[in-house]
């Protein structure tokens, strides 16, 4: 099993979202994570989802999906056929002789500062998965004292379709 990556562009229908969360749940599937925003028409969402599953089990999911009311296309986006994005926001606890050293920090790893406390500040961090994972576990050792993550969103590349790989499934 590995993980996946899945966009559903979708009506924006009350019970839409239900539907696609409570199908990965009949099959005993956890979403590691979901995002859902409007896109460049207010009629439409799109859902981004990771799930740990099999090949095999990612085309049975894709295919119930495409039977759900609501659902307009299904893509899977690969890692190197799509643009992956994630924002998080991370309080640290800081003394104040060691606050220049950690914002220091977070401006050489490409975050910005939220917020400012007497004993902590509030990082906001965007870029591909893995980089904020790194600035997390570079601002751990100063003791994270909250952590939000939105979960992924992509879009396949341009480049992408003009590589020859797979089009999206209308639905």
């Amino acid at each position: 099993m590995s993980a996946h990556t899945i966009s559903v562009r979708l009506e924006n229908r009350p019970g839409a979202l239900a539907r696609v969360s409570q199908l990965f749940s009949r099959r005993g599937y956890n979403i590691q994570s979901l995002a859902v925003g409007p896109t460049e028409r207010p009629d439409i969402s799109r859902l981004t989802l990771r799930v740990d599953c099999s090949e095999h089990s990612l085309e049975q999911i894709e295919k119930q999906m495409h039977k759900l009311v609501n659902v307009l296309r299904v893509t899977e986006l690969r890692p190197d056929e799509a643009v992956e994005r994630e924002l998080a926001l991370i309080t640290v606890s800081v003394a104040t002789d060691r606050r220049a050293e950690l914002v220091a920090l977070s401006q050489v790893a490409g975050a910005q500062v939220a917020d400012i406390g007497r004993d902590a500040i509030t990082f906001e961090f965007v870029g591909r998965p893995d980089q904020v994972e790194a600035f997390e576990e570079l601002v751990r050792p100063y003791g994270v004292r909250e952590l939000v993550r939105t979960g992924r969103v992509g879009l396949r590349r341009p480049s992408a379709t003009a590589r020859g790989a797979q089009p999206s499934v209308n639905v």
